[in-house]
């Protein structure tokens, strides 16, 4: 345990939750990590959802989901985990909106044919309820997905970050492809509202995909 305000806080329930969140990590990530080195990625984790999630029992499950996530780009950047496959990032201020719309066709279009993550500036509590229901419309269900931060080890993973709004707040390495995507933002806004920006979104992620070279569904 990392000694964290948040930690010491924890319920029995949320206890026993994160030492099973730590062994299934441990039993993925043993050969590339210390043990040190994944409970601190999910110690850390936790933390960065300890003030914003509604739901507290909840906060495990995502500590190691993101933990996960954080563990796997990192053995991309220390070259013990190649792939051979895209990895792109799409970031937006609050990782509610945009940048999950965009995850949610990545996946729906190219499934395991490349990888993507998203993340905001400012991360917010939840989906955007207008989001959820504008693809939903499209049958793509984005409840799963919740808003995160993005970290060093994950920008630097990416082969390519897209950027949407986040301005001077988004993460600059040299060498790295960026592309900023101009779009309105859709939080406070009606389905009806966000519908053109879905659309948008759509044909700029199959936009990058053609240029990627990634095959991925014309439907």
């Amino acid at each position: 345990m990392s000694g964290t305000e948040h930690t010491a806080e924890l319920t029995v329930d949320q206890t026993v939750a994160l030492k099973t969140a730590a062994e299934s990590l441990h039993r993925e990530f043993a050969d590339m990590f210390s043990t040190e080195t994944i409970e601190g990625f999910l110690h850390s984790s936790y933390d960065q959802f300890a003030d914003l999630a509604s739901i507290p029992n909840f906060l495990p499950l995502l500590a190691e989901r993101f933990a996960r996530q954080r563990l796997r780009a990192l053995s991309k950047v220390e070259g013990q985990a190649l792939t051979g496959v895209p990895t792109v990032l799409f970031l937006c201020t609050h990782n509610a909106g945009r940048s999950q719309m965009a995850l949610g066709f990545f996946h729906q279009l190219v499934g395991d044919s490349a990888v993507a993550w998203s993340g905001g500036s400012e991360p917010g509590h939840e989906i955007n309820p207008s989001a959820v229901a504008a693809m939903a419309e499209c049958g793509i269900d984005i409840t799963g997905e919740f808003p995160k931060p993005w970290t060093d080890e994950i920008v630097q993973a990416a082969d390519v970050v897209i950027t949407m709004g986040c301005g001077d707040a988004c993460p600059i390495f040299p060498g790295k492809r960026y592309e900023e995507w101009t779009l309105e933002d859709p939080a406070g806004q009606g389905v009806d509202a966000v519908r053109p920006i879905r659309d948008e979104i759509e044909r700029r992620v199959r936009h990058l995909l053609t240029q990627l070279g990634v095959h991925h569904s014309q439907v």
